[in-house]
């Protein structure tokens, strides 16, 4: 069901498909927002080429077989991903090859624990403002009543009165960590409820803008009515996901190339562009460059004649997070039967969230059933510079068996480790500088959890989002109608609160 109060914007109208002879457009990257793009293209009756440089789809949620000690053929991922009920685009994407949503299933609660002891609960909360906050507030150990009269209200009423793009011109000057420090939360409220929240764009909240810390909070909380509760994969992505619209592409006509890299783009002889694939090269009419922060500026400073100056410069100085560290063991026991699939964690040294996966993932389900053991993952992130892969691990796995005592007596079946710093950061004051999804080029466009856009979406929503935008600018250019788009309010759900909220800034 979706809130009644989201935000339709009206896809591009044109004719239902390309007549005659179709563009050739390349596709750079994919992954979720590569995906979508193609998918929406190849849907029109282009000539799609998608181009991934890994050898699976999905980008950095996609996955890959290993085999274990044990001989157990099993999929590793780069970790945990959550699909909550408000990634509206992205379920549309997901809706191609999954028509039922049998690909997702429910997690029960959303439970964010501190290394104090206090445990908070999204379940059985209503799902929209002001009751969500009234209901939390009630049950909650962390959050008090008479912590209130402590809190800064101006700063905090703030949160009730998001608009994008606004917010951006509001708050994106200062860090989210100076934010936190105004609004005058407990300190254990600032570790569960923000800092989580921040943590899971792979930043410290002092490396990341206060406004999109403020947007994260509008989408999951404050302006959305899907509540906070989400859904998982059923299957290891690659299986229930990503090589099921993989073969839907296929089915379109579309070429999809894993493994090779795209170095270039360069001025084409017949098209406009030369897409330089591995040691080869197509011409295509229009170009999406949907790679992640390394990639993108890879490829566009081994492509001096793309777009213009400006806007290689903007792409050059994109940032990538800081690392962070996936550890996923096979144990040969299990955990308590009544632990959350996932946990979000605060105060744990390193450990941000534990997931158990043989309690909703089939295949680590069975694999547990086999051998009477568990499938665990724990998730470090924004490293700090000073943490070699080595005690990483070592603290992770420490900080697990303190959360999950249990796990002392476990013996270790197989374990594997992804150490990454390929994601986007959104640092204070650098909103204004992040490529958007049109280029000075109208056959460029770009795509990806890195691109700007004017709604209030984040993570793998807004990488599906603005792939979509992206295919719909294309498409555009040739009087091809697109599809539409949705998002949660782009402003404070409840004019009496934003309101409110207008009155004490303003005082």
């Amino acid at each position: 069901m979706r809130d009644r109060r989201a935000v339709r914007v009206p896809a591009p109208a044109g004719r239902a498909h390309f007549d005659g002879d179709a563009p050739v457009i390349a596709v750079v990257g994919g992954g979720i927002a590569g995906l979508s793009a193609a998918t929406l293209l190849a849907e029109r009756g282009a000539r799609v080429v998608l181009c991934e440089r890994e050898d699976y789809l999905g980008g950095r949620a996609g996955g890959w077989s290993t085999r274990l000690a044990d001989g157990s053929e099993v999929t590793m991922t780069r970790g945990f991903h959550a699909f909550f009920r408000q990634y509206y685009n992205l379920r549309a994407l997901l809706k191609r090859v999954d028509p039922t949503g049998r690909a997702l299933v429910a997690l029960p609660d959303y439970p964010l624990q501190h290394a104090s002891g206090p445990r908070d609960s999204f379940a059985g909360l209503p799902t929209t403002v002001p009751w969500n906050v009234l209901a939390f507030l009630r049950n909650s150990p962390t959050f008090r009543w008479r912590d209130l009269p402590d809190v800064n209200a101006r700063a905090a009423l703030s949160l009730l009165d998001v608009a994008v793009p606004r917010v951006y011109e509001e708050l994106d000057h200062f860090d989210a960590a100076t934010y936190l420090e105004r609004i005058r939360f407990p300190e254990a409220a600032h570790a569960l409820a923000f800092e989580v929240f921040s943590r899971s764009f792979f930043a410290h909240p002092t490396r990341m803008s206060a406004a999109e810390l403020a947007v994260m909070f509008h989408i999951y909380f404050l302006g959305s009515g899907e509540g906070l509760l989400f859904d998982v994969a059923a299957d290891p992505f690659p299986h229930g996901l990503w090589e099921p619209l993989g073969r839907h592409l296929a089915s379109l006509g579309a070429t999809v190339c894993t493994g090779v890299e795209v170095r270039s783009v360069l001025p084409g002889e017949r098209k406009r562009f030369s897409v330089t694939i591995g040691e080869g090269a197509i011409e295509a009419d229009a170009v999406v460059l949907a790679a992640d922060v390394p990639g993108l500026r890879s490829l566009v400073g081994a492509s001096p004649s793309l777009a213009d100056a400006a806007w290689r410069r903007k792409v050059g100085a994109l940032q990538t997070a800081p690392r962070f560290l996936v550890s996923r063991y096979w144990l040969d026991l299990p955990v308590d039967a009544d632990r959350p699939g996932f946990l979000g964690t605060g105060g744990h040294d390193l450990l941000d969230n534990i997931s158990v996966l043989d309690h909703y993932e089939h295949e680590a389900r069975a694999w547990a059933a086999r051998t009477g053991g568990s499938v665990v993952e724990l998730h470090g992130y924004a490293l700090p510079d000073d943490v070699d892969e080595e005690s990483a691990r070592a603290r992770l796995w420490q900080q697990l068996t303190e959360v999950y005592p249990e796990t002392k007596r476990a013996g270790i079946v197989d374990e594997r480790h992804e150490l990454r710093a390929d994601c986007p950061l959104f640092p204070a004051g650098g909103y204004a500088g992040r490529p958007g999804v049109t280029t000075p080029d109208e056959y460029l466009v770009v795509a990806g959890d890195l691109v700007r856009i004017n709604l209030p979406v984040a993570l793998m929503e807004r990488a599906a989002t603005t792939g979509f935008a992206a295919a719909n600018r294309l498409l555009s250019r040739w009087g091809v109608a697109g599809t539409e788009l949705w998002s949660v309010p782009v402003e404070g759900r409840v004019p009496l609160l934003r309101a409110a909220a207008r009155r004490w800034r303003s005082v």
